[in-house]
């Protein structure tokens, strides 16, 4: 058979350093197995069988994709979230020759997670949180580099336990998923200030209940040398910039610790950012101003109080009229 595989971010983000889509490299590696070719799909080609992958729910959809092409991913939100690769196929090995450009190994240690956010699809599609994998069947053999997506490992004792080894190793590591800071104990903290880390220590804060859990895992990791420059704090933009405004004056009292603003997205619920949403996160915390200035103090220099104003004054004489 001729597998045709579409990485529906690949394609839209051109050119971009894109982030392997681990369903597609073990779809390659089952196939490949079985004596299929597998290589990515050419709307001027023909392939016996196309899988389309989507993460995100705002990249495109291609219109070009054949009727039959088997789809999945939280991307496409008219597919059932369970709907999930066989137990033969996600037991493979991925096939890293899909993407060359890739020097790190990637997968999970757990899958699943304990807790039922709004924002996450994580409990629907995958349930509670369980051991997945061993690290030593996740790394390559031709890189040190290692980066876990999980969810929430710190929900895990096994995970606790796995990362516990992986300190004692030469392996860097990434959770690029950002870790509950709540869950960050003492000991937990000794274990992350003991392993290597390919960049950043990740940790999330989408609201004002994380914000004293952020506080004491910072100042928890410090004092084991942890410096705040080093760590990493996911924070997600509701339409309530007060909240998030408030969050991110509560952590950059920590210098040089580094924000990441979401806004918040979910076509499942029909949740679409605002103008302002985005503002806040690609403009005022992407672009570092969030580190001399206020949100309200960006918001006046940009001139958004008086635009508002202005649109204020247009309804009040549309009503007068």
């Amino acid at each position: 058979m001729k597998i045709g595989l579409h990485d529906a971010e690949k394609e839209h983000f051109r050119g971009k350093n894109k982030f392997p889509n681990y369903a597609l490299m073990k779809l390659s590696a089952y196939h490949k197995a079985r004596g299929d070719s597998a290589e990515w799909w050419d709307s001027e080609q023909s392939f016996d069988r196309v899988y389309s992958s989507k993460t995100f729910n705002f990249t495109p959809v291609n219109p070009s994709l054949p009727a039959d092409a088997i789809r999945g991913g939280t991307g496409y939100i008219d597919i059932p979230l369970r709907l999930c690769l066989s137990d033969e196929i996600d037991v493979m090995y991925p096939d890293y020759t899909i993407y060359p450009e890739c020097d790190f190994a990637i997968g999970y240690i757990t899958r699943g997670c304990p807790n039922h956010c709004r924002w996450c699809d994580v409990p629907l599609k995958e349930g509670q949180i369980r051991p997945y994998a061993d690290w030593r069947n996740i790394i390559r053999p031709d890189t040190k580099k290692l980066v876990l997506m999980d969810n929430n490992i710190l929900a895990s004792e096994y995970g606790i336990r796995q990362l516990a080894e992986l300190a004692g190793t030469d392996y860097r590591i990434d959770l690029n998923q950002g870790m509950d800071a709540s869950l960050v104990t003492p000991d937990i903290a000794g274990i992350i200030s003991n392993l290597k880390w390919m960049r950043f220590i990740r940790f999330s804060c989408d609201t004002l209940s994380q914000i004293d859990a952020i506080d004491s895992a910072v100042e928890m990791l410090g004092r084991r040398g942890i410096r705040p420059y080093r760590i990493f704090v996911y924070l997600l933009v509701t339409q309530n910039l007060a909240d998030a405004s408030y969050r991110v004056e509560r952590l950059k009292r920590y210098r040089g610790i580094n924000l990441y603003a979401q806004p918040e997205r979910n076509g499942r619920l029909g949740i679409s950012p605002g103008k302002m949403q985005m503002e806040f996160a690609q403009r005022y915390i992407y672009s570092g101003c969030y580190r001399k200035e206020t949100w309200e103090e960006y918001y006046r220099r940009k001139e958004f109080i008086e635009e508002d104003n202005k649109k204020r004054d247009r309804s009040h004489a549309v009503e007068l009229s």
